[in-house]
């Protein structure tokens, strides 16, 4: 009878550690499964830089003659500059100069306010951040490689090959744009 015993606990050990042996096996493939499919799923969730920032509005009031404000637009910087009057007259003035991406003035700014100048702050060489007023243009200047910018935001020197990027946006009001 001593022998009975012990044989039947021999038993319910084999059982119980096959089952928790099955029960690692599937709970490693559910997770194998769940890290195989996460690529698939997650690609088809829409993409971070256009998720809430696909539109902002922006009071221009904010900005005061001669001043840049920097607002992050799609995971960029956009430029909000208010130009002064020497800035728009140089930027017109260079309307006929030999430009590599030649586009007037005119085209860069929208009619009746010509003194703000909305642009995606990339440079177009490699996507650098350029900064305010350190080219030989008045402009911007990439310090990574030494593109010049005017103050239309016109490439004018160096190995970026296009101007930079004017967004799409509108005025809602006399102070107030839609970007994107």
């Amino acid at each position: 009878m001593a022998e009975e015993v012990v044989n039947a606990h021999a038993g319910g050990d084999e059982h119980s550690r096959r089952d928790f042996i099955h029960i690692a096996a599937g709970a490693a493939a559910v997770g194998g499964a769940a890290l195989a499919a996460w690529p698939l799923i997650d690609q088809m969730s829409p993409a971070a830089d256009t998720l809430a920032l696909a539109s902002i509005e922006f009071d221009l009031s904010k900005v005061t003659e001669g001043q840049q404000v920097v607002v992050k637009f799609r995971g960029k910087p956009l430029f909000v500059r208010y130009r002064t009057p020497k800035e728009i007259a140089e930027a017109k003035a260079a309307d006929h100069a030999d430009l590599k991406d030649p586009e007037p003035d005119s085209a860069r700014v929208k009619a009746g306010h010509e003194q703000y100048l909305i642009l995606i702050g990339s440079c177009t060489h490699l996507g650098c951040v350029p900064t305010f007023g350190a080219g030989e243009y008045g402009g911007w200047f990439c310090p990574c490689h030494g593109s010049q910018y005017d103050t239309s935001g016109r490439i004018r020197k160096g190995p970026a090959p296009k101007n930079l990027v004017v967004p799409d946006y509108t005025y809602l009001s006399a102070t107030k744009v839609k970007v994107g």
